[in-house]
């Protein structure tokens, strides 16, 4: 994602051009003045203040989206390849020779005309969660200015930096690496002035050869620092910093559990919803209370009171502030609401850089035409609130967003900076009892609020009523292992998703939406009406119905939609439906042709192949776009030949189908089992369906993939049961003891098959197994909890990250497909994207 900054003083373009180093191959009509690094056409926002980076990474090249960017009034770029300058006529062209490289040297040269002090955050895990504390507990010290989210990557730190202007007085960034080299660059970006480590754990484990060697290249972000915070207790950074001469500048503040250190922390004492944390600093005894109770926020809660202890802020002021400290949303969450509205949530924080995060967000649903957004009040922006509303009312304008309600004083006392017809509120509470709900329809709804305003009452309002087992999915999970296997694949090769059956269960429009943003070659579906959804969708990519049904041929030429073609009966009646639409295109009517190469299910034989030349080349009204087959074991090493054998006979009858016929046609026959076990099989495209979801027959590639989905439920009532009393239908379960069970809303209906009772299956509570008692019912199911602290409304996890689907299949005695598929659509659906 972009930030789009709104400087003070903006770049002349004549600027740019000397602090790029670069050559300047055209010069524009008009002088620009710059306040935007842009380097995705997809999210121009404002295009008169912009210059356009081609940056290019594996899988992905800028310079292939020059003619976007320019059509979008983008009229300054910066390349590193040669281009036909006509092209963009009248546009400022500077090229280089590296534009990655040019990107960090402009946030470099940014940088350093500010000479504020700077922390820059590293570490394997917590360092957006320290950095937003931070930004919590001094924001009323100072105008700071901060990473993004988790912008810490070779690309978002430079953007991040750009945000950089005359009104912020303290910086706080974020570093993170992947492999040794990388954080050179950063540290040239960054030029922290304090820097703190928050700990050295397992992430990106892969890239290093051992932890000695990732902790040195954490460190090398502090080369040239003053200060540095870290806990003594991760010993490869003790060693680190012992043996390297180059640290020993540094003022050095540690904390520690269980060595010396300048802030030794004791006694842990956690209460029902917060902790009490004792240390000795200074040979005094203090502590603090932290509104937290995990491991993790206490471990990040401790490594903010060491800075700010360090800065020289007295215990009992950050006691004070620690107390206030608000849990921090990493991820913007889908859900569905009512009157076929979608709701966007982000209301943990509010200011100029998360609402575009959000709002870029919002424009890739496509599911509404209609976009609307309530937000609150941007608290501690460091700028006049003229100024800012003008800035947002600018943002919202370019975002194509058509209804605003505004909450809060400030922003409802610069409604003129909005469109008459945007409403205000004083105050949420206002809001709530004055709004009807039901004139809000097909709409997608954000609600992005600072903390204090409480949007959770407006989300309550608009979320529609289900029952409490959801199942969540990672949309960044999605887009990672999507990237992974195009990693993975030859950079001419292209991509058919699979969203057949509900996207594996994960969801329609709002994978597809996702799959699309990222830029997939091609959606495939199993049914035409599955099709039709994505169009009324929004979804505008080519899209594969893979069981074309002969009552379903009108619709979907009315929604082009491309079928695979795989019988003579077939062929004759999709050619009728055309003849009877009125279909009279030159270039003929796409569709896919498939070829039985052994699985043996559906496809034209070998024996076929000249007829179907015939048929086509006889025929005007279509276009064969692409030729493909299905492997029947391309994830079962044990039947390699036969594998072998089915791709020798596809690439055979193909060739000779697109020597007779001509043109493009695209040849795809692996999965995402087959796309990256058969790498010499991948022709032209490959098709990737569960691999995408988090799924992987091979232990090294499931390594790399993330999970997509969680199953949660919670706990709706506890009993206690005696000895020789029985649970649950036929009396299934009769204890020989007395037991406690937990009945939860999950049953047969939701997917939970029936076999997984009589403690077959299990469910985790706070990490604990706690087994299926007696017979599942249709709508819920008892565990046994017996030897669990639990209390109603607890969440139960049926799958996910620590009880794998995998594991959750082989209890019901079935594959992960079918698992996954087999989640009832009333079991709702809510999307998370950081």
């Amino acid at each position: 994602m972009i930030i789009f900054a709104v400087m003070d003083l903006p770049y002349l373009i004549q600027d740019i051009v000397n602090l790029s180093e670069g050559d300047l191959l055209q010069k524009g009509a008009d002088s620009i003045a710059i306040k935007t690094l842009l380097i995705d056409s997809r999210r121009v926002s404002n295009p008169t203040e912009s210059v356009f980076l081609a940056v290019k990474g594996d899988r992905h090249n800028g310079h292939h989206f020059l003619n976007e960017a320019y059509q979008k009034g983008i009229r300054a770029f910066i390349v590193d390849e040669e281009i036909n300058v006509n092209s963009v006529n009248g546009s400022w062209v500077i090229k280089v020779p590296n534009t990655l490289n040019t990107l960090q040297l402009l946030a470099h040269k940014h940088r350093k005309s500010y000479t504020f002090p700077t922390i820059g955050i590293t570490g394997s895990n917590g360092k957006t969660i320290v950095k937003e504390w931070l930004y919590q507990l001094l924001k009323e010290e100072y105008n700071i200015v901060r990473s993004p989210k988790s912008y810490n990557s070779q690309v978002g730190v430079p953007l991040s930096l750009w945000n950089i202007d005359n009104s912020h007085n303290f910086g706080i960034f974020e570093a993170g690496v992947s492999k040794p080299g990388e954080m050179g660059a950063l540290e040239f970006m960054i030029q922290p002035t304090v820097g703190i480590i928050t700990n050295l754990g397992g992430a990106h484990d892969e890239g290093f050869k051992n932890w000695d060697e990732k902790a040195k290249e954490k460190l090398r972000l502090f080369e040239k620092s003053q200060d540095l915070i870290y806990c003594r207790d991760f010993l490869p950074l003790q060693n680190v910093l012992t043996k390297k001469t180059q640290y020993q500048q540094l003022n050095i503040f540690s904390w520690s559990k269980k060595l010396p250190a300048d802030l030794m922390v004791g006694k842990l004492d956690k209460g029902e919803v917060d902790t009490i944390i004792q240390a000795v600093y200074k040979n005094d005894f203090i502590k603090i209370t932290i509104p937290f109770i995990d491991d993790a926020s206490i471990e990040n809660c401790i490594t903010c009171w060491a800075t700010l202890l360090h800065l020289g802020y007295t215990n009992d002021w950050v006691n004070k502030r620690m107390k206030s400290l608000a849990p921090i949303a990493m991820r913007l969450e889908l859900k569905e609401g009512l009157n076929h509205c979608s709701v966007i949530n982000d209301y943990y924080n509010s200011d100029f850089g998360s609402l575009e995060i959000a709002l870029d967000f919002m424009v890739q649903q496509k599911q509404q035409p209609n976009k609307t957004i309530i937000l609150s009040d941007i608290l501690q922006s460091g700028k006049l609130d003229d100024e800012l509303y003008k800035s947002v009312a600018n943002l919202l304008d370019s975002k194509g967003i058509k209804k605003i309600i505004g909450i809060g004083k400030n922003i409802s006392l610069q409604k003129s900076c909005f469109p008459s017809n945007a409403k205000f509120y004083d105050s949420t509470s206002t809001f709530v009892q004055s709004v009807d709900v039901s004139q809000f329809k097909n709409e997608t709804i954000l609600l992005k609020g600072a903390r204090p305003f409480g949007f959770e009452q407006i989300s309550a309002l608009f979320q529609k009523r289900v029952h409490e087992t959801v199942l969540e999915i990672n949309l960044n999970s999605v887009i990672h292992n999507l990237n992974y296997f195009k990693a993975q694949i030859k950079p001419e090769t292209k991509v058919m998703a699979m969203v057949k059956a509900f996207s594996y269960g994960s969801g329609s429009f709002e994978i597809a939406n996702v799959l699309q943003y990222n830029l997939v070659d091609y959606l495939a579906v199993a049914y035409a009406d599955e099709g039709v959804e994505l169009r009324k969708a929004g979804i505008t990519i080519p899209i594969m119905v893979m069981n074309p049904e002969q009552h379903g041929y009108d619709i979907m030429i009315q929604n082009r939609l491309e079928p695979e073609i795989y019988s003579f009966k077939v062929f004759e009646l999709f050619i009728q439906a055309l003849k009877r639409s009125g279909y009279n295109e030159t270039s003929g009517y796409p569709v896919h042709i498939k070829l039985d190469t052994g699985m043996h299910r559906l496809g034209f034989d070998q024996s076929d192949l000249h007829k179907l030349i015939i048929h086509i080349k006889n025929n005007k009204f279509i276009c064969v776009k692409s030729v493909f087959s299905h492997l029947a074991t391309a994830d079962d090493p044990l039947h390699k030949a036969f594998t072998k054998q089915q791709i020798t006979l596809f690439d055979e009858l193909s060739q000779k189908l697109i020597e007779n016929l001509g043109g493009d046609i695209i040849r795809h026959i692996v999965n995402s089992a087959g796309a990256v076990s058969i790498p010499e099989a991948q022709f032209d495209m490959v098709r990737l369906g569960i691999g995408m979801y988090g799924i992987s027959p091979f232990p090294v590639h499931q390594s790399k993939l993330e999970p997509v989905s969680e199953l949660k439920t919670t706990i709706s009532q506890i009993k206690h049961i005696p000895a020789h009393d029985s649970v649950g239908y036929a009396r299934m379960e009769m204890p020989t003891k007395e037991i406690t069970i937990a009945t939860v809303p999950i049953g047969y209906a939701d997917g939970l098959r029936r076999s997984l009772g009589k403690r077959k299956g299990y469910m985790l509570i706070k990490g604990k197994k706690a087994s299926i008692i007696g017979n599942v019912c249709m709508d819920m199911c008892m565990l046994d909890v017996t030897d669990i602290d639990v209390e109603e409304g607890d969440e139960v996890l049926v799958f996910g990250k620590e009880l794998p689907i995998q594991k959750f299949a082989k209890l019901m005695d079935t594959i992960t497909y079918e698992a996954l598929t087999g989640i009832s659509a009333r079991v709702k659906r809510v999307y998370f994207q950081e």
